[in-house]
């Protein structure tokens, strides 16, 4: 059996969190940039504001309903998912973070089901303090329906729903609508609304060959699965490929020096990642965006990617391939508004066979220890580049909470 864990509209969640006076009222959080909604209470959805909203076209929505937005306050949120995560993982040995607000359990020879679920449920909200909704089932894709009945229907189900039986799961796929099962998409939505089929039973009755002429084998697997055969195994997690950091900035930048700053930031965020999953990289693409809606006929985009002699690691090194990209697409005369940089061609730190005359700086590898632990220890990136800004992100935050549980200096007050 599986089990998987929802928060339930976990931004907005989070916000509510240690602002109690918003429970119960419409919130929303907004992507970079206060650019568009990203997130919404249930209180929000029920007012027809849609996901992936316009902020400014929903302005006067907003204040109608006094609706309380949010900007994006990711370093809060991805602190919280850890936390509930870690409290997850005590449950099952096997276990797998599926995005920040998700997790799969692998719950085989646990037995009461639903009342492990329940219990579960509680520990995380008189621990953190996040509603969970859970589903349980023989396979992934029907923990997903049941989750989604746990969530849909809160009062019957106590949070927890459990598809432990043939009618039961007869009866959630019925309910389930094609366009909603994990891992059909518009297009083979649309294949399946031409061919009769709108309900996720409806799906499992169509012949396999069917099938698998039309949605490939990711199709069939997830018809196995809503059959009630395991198809799709738990995912040990694997070390990324590339790691990519890109941003819109918070206003048209025109001199190269803002944005070398804002590329040797990114280079080093992203080299920090490559650190910490003990890779070395060998390829560095960069690039950068003008503001296409200000003046498309002017538009410029170019990218470049440079070649490092060595698999590195280090910041120091990784930057100066960067900038040095940067250097030859930069047009003057320009307004950027986007920029990134992607780190690709990776070698295993462990693995990796020096050269004998060409290798990266030894030094650099204590130096990079030495910044690592102290940033992981104090934050914020305490330690960086010379040409760096003290703000890493600099973006149009105008509706930004506190950074309650990482940030000392914005810690909870509490007046007793």
């Amino acid at each position: 059996m599986y089990a998987l864990i929802d928060c339930n509209n976990f931004y907005a969640s989070c916000e509510r969190l240690f602002n109690p006076t918003l429970n119960n009222c419409p919130v929303v959080v907004l992507s970079n940039n206060d650019g568009c909604v990203i997130a919404r209470s249930n209180e929000a959805k029920r007012l027809g504001i849609p996901m992936g909203a316009p902020a400014f076209e929903y302005r006067y929505t907003f204040e109608r309903h006094r609706v309380a937005v949010f900007s994006a306050n990711f370093p809060l949120y991805g602190d919280i998912s850890q936390r509930v995560m870690n409290i997850l993982a005590t449950y099952s040995p096997n276990w797998e973070v599926y995005s920040i607000d998700e997790c799969f359990l692998d719950l085989s020879g646990i037995e009461p089901l639903r009342e492990y679920g329940l219990e579960m449920r509680a520990r995380v909200n008189r621990w953190v303090g996040i509603p969970i909704s859970v589903g349980i089932a023989p396979t992934k894709t029907l923990a997903k329906a049941a989750n989604r009945i746990a969530k849909k229907f809160p009062n019957r189900s106590e949070g927890v729903h459990v598809i432990d039986s043939e009618e039961l799961r007869v009866k959630a796929l019925k309910w389930l609508l094609v366009d909603d099962v994990w891992g059909i998409g518009r297009r083979y939505a649309k294949k399946l609304h031409a061919a009769a089929v709108h309900t996720a039973y409806d799906f499992t009755q169509l012949p396999e060959s069917w099938v698998l002429k039309n949605m490939t084998i990711v199709g069939l697997r997830l018809q196995k699965e809503l059959r009630g055969i395991p198809a799709i195994e738990m995912e040990i997690p694997e070390k990324r490929q590339s790691i990519a950091t890109t941003r819109s900035f918070d206003r048209d930048y025109r001199g190269f020096d803002e944005l070398r700053e804002r590329v040797s930031t990114f280079t080093s965020i992203a080299a920090e990642k490559l650190r910490a999953q003990g890779s070395l990289c060998r390829r560095v693409v960069v690039f950068i965006e003008t503001n296409r809606f200000k003046d498309e006929t002017n538009f410029y985009a170019n990218r470049i990617t440079v070649k490092s002699p060595f698999p590195t690691s280090s910041t120091l090194e990784l930057v100066n391939y960067a900038v040095a990209g940067l250097k030859a697409i930069f047009l003057e005369n320009r307004e950027y508004k986007r920029a990134g940089v992607v780190l690709m061609d990776f070698v295993d730190a462990n693995e990796y066979q020096p050269d004998l005359f060409l290798n990266s700086n030894p030094k650099h590898k204590k130096l990079m220890e030495a910044i690592d632990t102290l940033n992981n220890k104090h934050g914020k990136r305490l330690v960086r580049l010379a040409n760096q800004d003290a703000s890493i992100h600099k973006m149009r935050q105008e509706r930004l909470s506190k950074a309650y549980t990482t940030d000392i200096n914005q810690l909870l007050e509490v007046r007793v």
